[in-house]
């Protein structure tokens, strides 16, 4: 009986952190204060400065809240994208970008940081702008995961 509890807290835990249909994540972490705990913060590189920043352990948007997205090529080589969330990841987003406004946001989409971006605004429309960074493996990915912008919805 234990096993069988043991294998399914497994399973569910599985389930959640690969994504709807397991084929993509989509987490967007908040800079955190340099002296909060282990318990609510980790260490990672900054993709621009490489100086080591503090973000948040929980993300504050992440797959289950993304509706839609549109890639684009970018100059790099690489692919932008504009993701677009549902209500509750717009609200979530809309009050992360009043209360830590001026701090960085960090994108990671497939367990790989993407993007470093500067809260410089409040967002009140839900979209989150990616401007590269995403390989042609993860777009294969997200167009399994979400439809793309403009597109209607899958029945």
């Amino acid at each position: 009986m234990k096993t069988i509890f043991a294998s399914l807290i497994v399973a569910l835990f599985a389930g959640s952190v690969l994504g709807k249909d397991g084929h993509c994540v989509f987490r967007v972490h908040v800079e955190a204060n340099a002296n909060d705990t282990a318990s609510f913060s980790s260490s990672i590189p900054a993709l621009f400065s490489g100086k080591r920043v503090a973000i948040e352990r929980i993300p504050r948007v992440s797959e289950g809240d993304v509706v839609a997205f549109y890639p684009y090529p970018a100059n790099d080589g690489t692919y932008g994208a504009l993701f677009q969330l549902d209500e509750h990841g717009r609200i979530a987003l809309d009050a992360l970008s009043l209360e830590k406004r001026g701090q960085l946001l960090f994108v990671l989409v497939n367990a790989r940081a993407v993007a470093e971006l500067q809260i410089d605004q409040r967002v009140t429309d839900g979209r989150i702008y990616l401007p590269s960074g995403l390989t042609k493996a993860d777009i294969d990915s997200l167009k399994k995961c979400w439809r793309l912008i403009g597109e209607k919805k899958k029945r």
